[in-house]
């Protein structure tokens, strides 16, 4: 993709490319050429997603029944999008920060490129939304490994496009790594002491309801 046009077959390839061998990938991607670019690629990456979001909405309609889900997907469709855009640029900064302090390449173009890259995650991420509404723990697992994986994006892009020094990234990556584990166990413990409230509060209404029947 060059030139100022944007070829979609490239785009596919260069997505399987990212998930497949992101290290031969992000060893060779052009870290200049335009923002044009990135953009779109965010903008396809957040259609997708929100194209899986917005299926999910619709099958739930047959589920509750509710005639406004699919108006409130097709805002979900357009909320990706713009996620997805907004994401692209936070991201970039954060990356800059990163590579600055692994005394890599300090370009925002570059940076920004990197992020359209491992934004092919997103759609992933939504397409294995509906893992939490199955079962809470196997969600956490899904959302953990998929950050996981984003991580694992992001380090081969600093070290291979932005040129950040491997071993002060690794230490980078162990910090946010460890950041997502304490995260998932703060949830785990939120969980287990939401639970312990609706049981609690199940024991108390049985007995209040047992009360009433003998009172009767």
């Amino acid at each position: 993709m060059s030139n100022g046009t944007f070829d979609f077959n490239a785009f596919i390839k260069e997505s399987k490319d990212v998930l497949v061998n992101p290290k031969l990938y992000f060893s060779t991607m052009k870290t200049t050429g335009g923002m044009t670019e990135p953009l779109i690629k965010a903008v396809i990456y957040g259609a997708i997603a929100g194209a899986i979001a917005l299926l999910w909405s619709l099958l739930k309609i047959g589920v509750t029944g509710s005639m406004f889900a699919g108006a409130i997907g097709i805002m979900t469709l357009i909320w990706y999008i713009f996620g997805a855009i907004i994401g692209l640029f936070i991201l970039a900064v954060i990356l800059l920060v990163i590579s600055s302090i692994c005394k890599g390449n300090t370009d925002f173009e570059a940076a920004v490129r990197v992020t359209a890259a491992v934004i092919v995650v997103l759609p992933i991420l939504v397409f294995f939304g509906f893992a939490g509404d199955i079962n809470f723990y196997l969600g956490l697992i899904i959302r953990l490994t998929v950050n996981l994986f984003v991580l694992w994006l992001l380090y081969n892009g600093l070290v291979e496009a932005l040129k950040s020094k491997p071993e002060t990234t690794k230490i980078v990556m162990y910090v946010l790594i460890a950041i997502f584990v304490l995260i998932m166990l703060a949830s785990l413990g939120a969980k287990r002491k939401t639970n312990q409230l609706m049981n609690e509060l199940n024991n108390s209404d049985m007995k209040e309801l047992l009360k009433d029947v003998e009172k009767e």
